[in-house]
């Protein structure tokens, strides 16, 4: 079956089942960061699995569903979880929550993520607003037939929205949580990285590394939806201290993160209301 005619089977499913309900935004949440759609009231939870195209995410930490509802007052729908290139699907997959977002007619996309800090200044754990990224996942969820409402090209010099990365630097000063800006490294797993390729990515400007969020963003931005992105720094760049990393360890430090996170984008959701 074509990108299109997945998309579209899959639009249609969602459209029934949610009626002529419209998010202002959409929120991908990743590993251990579920807590936020907790709090969405009058929430309808579609696992992946019942939604035509979607597989289960074979992840742990990461939910698998979508939870359509009400955030602040303004209609969301949120991702707990996601699909990774290292599962063995394409990056056209990994895009399609977000073009089904947009087909419900979303308009701000605020994306999440568990990364590696490579910047010294970035001490887990800790908060990072993404102002950029660097795609060395070397795959594109844009690469073949041109879909309906996106851009054949779209620019990516400003893909993560100014406006809503000031807003939210301002509410975290308010609020007393700690947040830096960093251009976030999308590389494609699943293995950690080595000390070698964590001093290139170092040189090549990057501030934090992780396995996802980079196709997702390309895809919003093919759509002309405005993007925020956050990562929880869970852990440094592997090889930069002493031991090993494991995916426990990212997850219990995201657990410690998820009440910040969840006041940022509680706030960013907030001021779209009309």
């Amino acid at each position: 079956m074509s990108e299109a005619a997945t998309l579209e089977l899959a639009a249609d499913f969602l459209r029934h089942r949610v009626g002529d309900f419209k998010p202002r935004a959409a929120v991908v949440l990743g590993s251990g960061l579920a807590r936020v759609a907790e709090s969405v009231s009058s929430g309808d939870v579609i696992a992946f699995r019942e939604v035509p195209g979607l597989p289960d995410t074979s992840v742990a930490g990461h939910g698998g569903s979508l939870v359509v509802g009400s955030l602040e007052g303004v209609p969301v729908v949120i991702q707990t979880g996601r699909f990774h290139l290292y599962e063995g699907v394409n990056a056209a997959l990994v895009g399609l929550p977000v073009r089904l977002f947009a087909e419900l007619g979303a308009e701000v996309l605020v994306i999440t993520n568990a990364a590696g800090g490579l910047n010294p200044m970035l001490r887990p754990p800790t908060l990072m607003l993404i102002s950029d990224h660097i795609n060395y996942m070397w795959r594109n969820p844009l690469i073949g037939p041109v879909l309906k409402g996106e851009d054949r090209w779209p620019h990516l010099y400003s893909q993560y929205d100014s406006d809503l990365r000031a807003f939210t630097g301002k509410l975290a000063l308010e609020r007393g949580i700690r947040l830096q800006e960093g251009v976030y490294a999308g590389v494609l797993g699943p293995t950690y990285e080595t000390p070698a390729e964590i001093h290139m990515l170092r040189r090549s400007g990057a501030d934090a590394v992780g396995m996802s969020t980079v196709p997702e963003v390309i895809v919003a931005r093919a759509r002309g939806l405005r993007v925020l992105g956050i990562s929880s720094i869970t852990n440094v760049g592997a090889g930069m201290k002493a031991g090993t990393l494991s995916h426990s360890e990212v997850l219990a430090a995201s657990a410690s993160l998820a009440g910040d996170l969840e006041v940022l984008i509680r706030g960013v959701v907030g001021q779209l209301a009309d």
